[in-house]
């Protein structure tokens, strides 16, 4: 006898389900959350944490999948846990800051316009630059701080 090939079920566009299934789970777990004490929207998921785990520790190692983090690589990481709310000082405690680019180039201008350019690009918060060794000078020559007009002195130690 011959055999005869089941139907095979209608392909779904995801693999979690349907759009309202989706939802009805996002608006139990906040439900859950916000009634469990947890405060719904401070508190990071599982995978969430994991990844921030995951990014502090290749800060600290200064590597990922084996390979060294270039600078961008490093400028990436940063502002990807300030996104998820790490406090900068954590992320000093890991990845330490590079000291500021004390000789620049003879073409000091050509820094200015790749970290321009790259701000322009990426959008990275100013602090972020700080651990690659791009002070504020720089930033400032290249747009991303504003000139304030009160210049900040350093108070005089008492004796």
């Amino acid at each position: 006898m011959p055999r005869i090939a089941k139907p095979k079920p209608p392909a779904r566009s995801n693999r979690r389900g349907s759009p309202e299934a989706i939802e009805k789970r996002r608006a139990a777990r906040s439900f859950n959350d916000v009634l469990g004490g947890q405060g719904g929207a401070s508190a990071l998921d599982g995978r969430t944490q994991k990844r921030r785990q995951r990014l502090l520790r290749e800060l600290e190692e200064g590597k990922a999948r084996g390979r060294e983090l270039k600078p961008l690589d490093i400028l990436q990481r940063v502002q990807e846990l300030l996104v998820l709310g790490e406090p900068l000082v954590a992320i000093r405690k890991v990845a330490k800051l590079k000291k500021p680019i004390a000789d620049l180039p003879a073409n000091a201008d050509g820094i200015v316009d790749v970290v321009g350019r790259l701000h322009r690009a990426y959008g990275f918060r100013p602090e972020t630059y700080r651990f690659v060794g791009i002070d504020d000078d720089v930033l400032r020559a290249a747009g991303v701080l504003e000139v304030v007009g009160r210049v900040r002195t350093r108070a005089k130690k008492r004796v």
